[in-house]
């Protein structure tokens, strides 16, 4: 079984060449996973493992309320308006999955990002399509539009700082951003396909000078 929906992409040396060009973090080898189930709370992750610090809590509302913003972008279509949104110095990084890949997803600074809005033509890597392991290139306003897919997530259920994983790949998102808000918008899936298209899209937030910032949007779907 494959994930019910991929793009047939085709891949040269002139592809690879401009997104060298790019500046951005480029595609490393897929690392196998095993398979794996997770359910998983930071608050009771941070109970049982004292040598952790518990962060400071954050008021729940204004969190909410910035993350649904986003999400109305994405799902609007207008990212530019969360330019200002994303972290001043570390940029905003784009995981195709719940397993993150620090040394090979897409990570953007807010001018890069501000940049490749306008580029409909310069294509990235995005990392693997799992079940069948073509490669996913294309441009950034695509990505957002296709894969992000804010619309999708309208009617989404939203919670805060929790973690599951209902298909085959490792989440790892709580030990990646072990010191960051996380705010999950997840979609239960049709009866059609028996829950099977569900998705989740994640939004990772971190503070800098005393402001909240977005420092990553990750997706999440059915794998085998």
């Amino acid at each position: 079984m494959t994930t019910l929906s991929h793009y047939q992409l085709t891949t040269g040396s002139c592809f690879a060449f401009l997104i060298m060009a790019t500046g951005c973090q480029s595609l490393a080898a897929t690392t196998p996973v095993t398979p794996n189930t997770q359910s998983s709370n930071r608050n009771n992750n941070q109970n049982n493992n004292s040598s952790t610090p518990a962060k400071p809590q954050t008021p729940q509302q204004s969190l909410t309320q910035q993350a649904l913003h986003i999400q109305h972008a994405l799902a609007n279509k207008n990212y530019a308006s969360i330019i200002d949104d994303t972290h001043p110095t570390r940029g905003v990084r784009f995981s195709m999955y719940s397993y993150v890949r620090p040394e090979s997803d897409k990570t953007f600074s807010r001018a890069q990002f501000a940049q490749y809005l306008q580029e409909s033509k310069i294509r990235f890597t995005w990392g693997k399509l799992d079940g069948i392991g073509d490669l996913l290139i294309i441009p950034l306003p695509k990505y957002l539009d296709t894969w992000v897919a804010g619309n999708k997530f309208n009617d989404a259920r939203i919670s805060i700082n929790e973690f599951k994983s209902t298909g085959n790949m490792i989440n790892n998102v709580e030990d990646i951003y072990q010191k960051s808000d996380v705010v999950n918008f997840y979609h239960k899936g049709s009866d059609e396909y028996a829950g099977m298209d569900w998705r989740m899209l994640r939004l990772v937030f971190d503070e800098y000078q005393g402001k909240r910032y977005l420092v990553a949007i990750i997706n999440d779907q059915w794998t085998i």
